[in-house]
């Protein structure tokens, strides 16, 4: 098994949502080396850089490098590869799964992830690290199954669009901020949860 996790965070032409998504965990994860953060789209604007203002947004939260992106397509093989997958919505968790049956136990949409991980308690997580591999890497796959264990008992949202992130693709500044607000905290919460796994915290 491969000694690296690998996160990919998906939305639909991976010029917004999804490279934010990336830069800021790839940030809030700079200290775990055994993380790589990779973004890609549905309907990808292949090598297209991202949005002017999400590169605003993302460097008002500490990213240096917001320049050098290039969207790129979500293919079934970059899925498979993928040890957590991070859908901007429940739509595109459904495109995912529909493209790759085989991933439908990591593949989540952002804000859903962050709200599993906030009921996913320390004795979760040691049930499962006990079950794993002593690396990094393996802590980290075996956080993500902690984590979807957890499903069944967290009770749905009472909006399932909630677990959404709006999409400002060609919308006013606001909007891309509304964007950020939703993202952000949800980036936040899957950092703190992966941090923890691999800093020994459990």
């Amino acid at each position: 098994m491969r000694n690296s996790f690998s996160i990919l965070t998906v939305c639909t032409g991976n010029v917004c949502r999804s490279p934010l998504a990336e830069q800021l965990l790839r940030n809030r994860l700079r200290d775990v080396s055994a993380i790589e953060v990779s973004s890609a789209g549905l309907q990808a604007l292949v090598e297209q850089p991202m949005f002017d203002v999400t590169q605003e947004i993302a460097r008002s939260y500490g990213v240096e490098d917001t320049d050098s992106h290039r969207a790129r397509q979500v293919t079934e093989t970059l899925l498979e590869s993928s040890d957590l997958i991070l859908t901007m919505t429940r739509d595109q968790r459904r495109a995912v799964v529909e493209l790759s049956p085989r991933v439908t136990r990591r593949v989540f949409t952002l804000r859903e992830f962050a709200r599993l991980a906030g009921v996913t308690t320390d004795d979760v997580l040691a049930s499962e690290f006990n079950r794993a591999g002593a690396s990094p890497a393996d802590r980290l796959r075996a956080a993500v199954k902690a984590v979807t264990a957890c499903r069944s008992i967290l009770p749905p949202v009472t909006d399932p669009a909630e677990d959404d992130v709006i999409d400002p693709y060609k919308r006013e500044s606001k909007v891309h901020e509304a964007s950020a607000q939703q993202l952000v905290p949800a980036v936040d919460a899957v950092a703190s949860l992966l941090k923890r796994s691999v800093e020994g915290a459990v």
